[in-house]
């Protein structure tokens, strides 16, 4: 007795609906980018930057909240502009660059403010250490630039920058004020 197959199903057909495009990638220009921080050392200010940084970034302002930002800082590039000053920044007392050679910021929420200001509250690891960090940013656009700058303050002895006899806040202050300007390409206009 022959045994007949089952017809054959026709495939089935759907239609998917078109995924909601993803936000741009923005990419930073860091010629035209810096990074600073200021801090007090025998109550003087002192004023220093990083060369080396990068950022990832996804954001479209008309939708921050469903933005997102990763930033990485080289330690080794920090300077104050003194050589000898700059070379006890690497060791482990303070920035530690051998164990741990970069901070990272992973941002976690974007909000608007309006009028081209944006709050990036996010995760801050500096010397093995996270903190939540919020981040005050205002956006300006010109020539297809986006020109995003902020401040914010910081501790440093909560990332065990300048650890051991360098804990005492009457010499290095506590304080560290952290200032940026970036230049970026790609991001939706505000």
């Amino acid at each position: 007795m022959a045994q007949t197959k089952p017809a054959a199903k026709p495939a089935a057909t759907t239609t998917a609906a078109p995924a909601a495009a993803p936000a741009a990638a923005a990419k930073l220009i860091p010629a035209q980018s810096d990074i600073g921080f200021t801090f007090r050392q025998m109550g003087v200010p002192v004023e220093g930057k990083f060369k080396k940084f990068d950022a990832q970034l996804t954001f479209d302002p008309k939708n921050a909240a469903a933005g997102k930002v990763s930033f990485s800082i080289e330690l080794g590039s920090a300077t104050i502009g003194d050589a000898a000053t700059d070379a006890e920044l690497v060791k482990p007392d303070w920035f530690d660059t051998k164990k741990i050679p970069t901070a990272t910021f992973q941002s976690t929420s974007i909000k608007a403010l309006g009028g081209g200001k944006f709050e990036v509250a996010g995760k801050l690891s500096i010397k093995g250490q996270v903190h939540d960090t919020v981040v005050p940013v205002a956006l300006t656009q010109a020539g297809g630039t986006t020109t995003a700058t902020g401040a914010f303050a910081m501790k440093r002895l909560d990332f065990k920058i300048g650890d051991g006899e360098w804990k005492d806040t009457s010499i290095v202050a506590n304080d560290v004020q952290v200032k940026f300007k970036l230049a970026i390409t790609g991001m939706g206009p505000l």
